[in-house]
């Protein structure tokens, strides 16, 4: 009942919400290359004819539901998630009826992935370098034009056939272009795929991408210079789908290494599609709700957003590998919550003791999961996603209680 009350307050605006993702973030990035990587999820919830609960639609058929957009930082040479750094959730009240490309881009659904990216330029003014990590939605020269800065570049899969400043096409330019390197990556596993090596084949070059008839926005530049990097597994294993990646780019390509520097930046792309799924079935179950107003559901999907990139933390902290200080995730009152738990949590013998160095995130992570239901023996399975979930929602009811004592 107070969840529902908190949701339906009109005191609590969205925007001040997703305005919460990044309170931690910004300390968190200092000096580092980040990769900021932004994508679109359709969350659906269940309706029917005369209660449609307020919500639009999505995907195809009669689906209706919530659009969520985020960006995460993460860092470029570790893969340590370091938060998340805005974004947008929204339902569709009403079909456009003037053509896409007539319209300014401020009146499309694309202008996200350019507005995203502001928002992730503010949050992240202390980091050393910005890389902004797009799919191909974000393929669309006002992005690139628009964008890119000194310390901000633009990373993207092409989706368009951009026609090119000095004549022809952007395919034509990829298609002139000769194999010039071989390497195998660890693609990791996803809903439609599981984990396998692939062996890549990569060429390389730069092209300036010609401003269209109708770009969105005035006074664009006529060109922006790209370099593109294009692998592709021309010998996949049988039945899976060939990986084929034709890459743009912003940062100057000179050199093979510089182009395979270029596909593992854009192989992290995979940590912002595990956030959406720990949001939904490998999680917190979000479509399952019975909150009745598009409203409250869509302020529900921007709480439960921070939850689901502080699991991806957590369990990334039990993995080892960066220390994180848990100030880079938590706030003070909750940091001073884990110590009051930790002390309850202690067991006599020294495998039920928190062996974590105090104040970090992998400390942290050893609290939540033991709220979460893990037993703390190291022989045993290691806490997963769901443990840290459960092990969240109980913390969070005792931080709520110790701030309204």
């Amino acid at each position: 009942m107070a969840f529902w009350r908190f949701v339906n307050n009109p005191r609590v605006t969205t925007d001040k919400l997703v305005e919460g993702w990044s309170l931690q973030t910004s300390a968190a990035v200092s000096g580092r290359h980040v990769l900021a990587i932004q994508d679109t999820s359709e969350i659906k919830f269940h309706t029917r004819p005369g209660h449609r609960r307020g919500l639009g639609k999505v995907g195809k058929g009669n689906a209706r539901g919530v659009l969520l957009h985020a960006m995460m930082a993460v860092d470029a040479d570790s893969g340590v998630c370091l938060g998340l750094t805005g974004g947008k959730v929204w339902t569709r009240k009403r079909t456009a009826k003037i053509a896409h490309e007539k319209r300014a881009l401020a009146d499309k659904e694309s202008a996200r992935w350019v507005t995203t990216a502001e928002q992730g330029r503010d949050v992240l003014a202390a980091a050393g370098m910005i890389t902004v990590v797009n799919d191909r939605e974000g393929d669309f020269f006002a992005h690139w034009a628009l964008t890119p800065a000194d310390n901000v570049h633009l990373l993207s899969r092409a989706m368009h056939d951009h026609a090119l400043v000095d004549g022809g096409t952007l395919y034509q330019a990829v298609g002139r272009a000769g194999f010039c390197g071989k390497a195998v990556i660890d693609l990791p596993q996803r809903m439609d795929r599981s984990a396998r090596q692939a062996h890549l084949s990569m060429c390389f070059g730069t092209v300036v991408l010609k401003r269209p008839q109708r770009p969105g926005v005035k006074d664009l530049a006529e060109g922006v210079k790209v370099s593109f990097v294009e692998v592709v597994e021309l010998h996949p294993p049988k039945g899976a789908q060939p990986i084929h990646w034709l890459l743009l780019t912003t940062h100057p390509v000179a050199t093979a290494a510089d182009a395979w520097r270029i596909v593992s930046w854009y192989k992290q792309r995979w940590i912002i599609e595990q956030l959406f799924r720990s949001l939904k079935s490998q999680g917190l179950r979000i479509e399952d709700s019975q909150l009745d107003s598009a409203e409250g559901l869509i302020k529900l999907v921007a709480i439960a957003t921070r939850v689901a990139c502080l699991v991806i933390q957590l369990v990334q902290a039990r993995n080892g590998g960066e220390e994180l200080p848990a100030e880079f995730v938590f706030t003070p009152d909750e940091i001073d919550a884990l110590k009051a738990i930790n002390k309850t949590l202690k067991g006599r013998t020294e495998l039920q003791k928190n062996h974590h160095r105090p104040n970090t995130v992998a400390w942290a992570a050893w609290i939540i999961a033991k709220l979460g239901g893990w037993t703390g023996y190291a022989s045993h399975r290691p806490p997963g996603p769901i443990t840290f979930h459960i092990g969240m929602a109980r913390f969070q009811i005792l931080v709520y209680g110790t701030a309204n004592v």
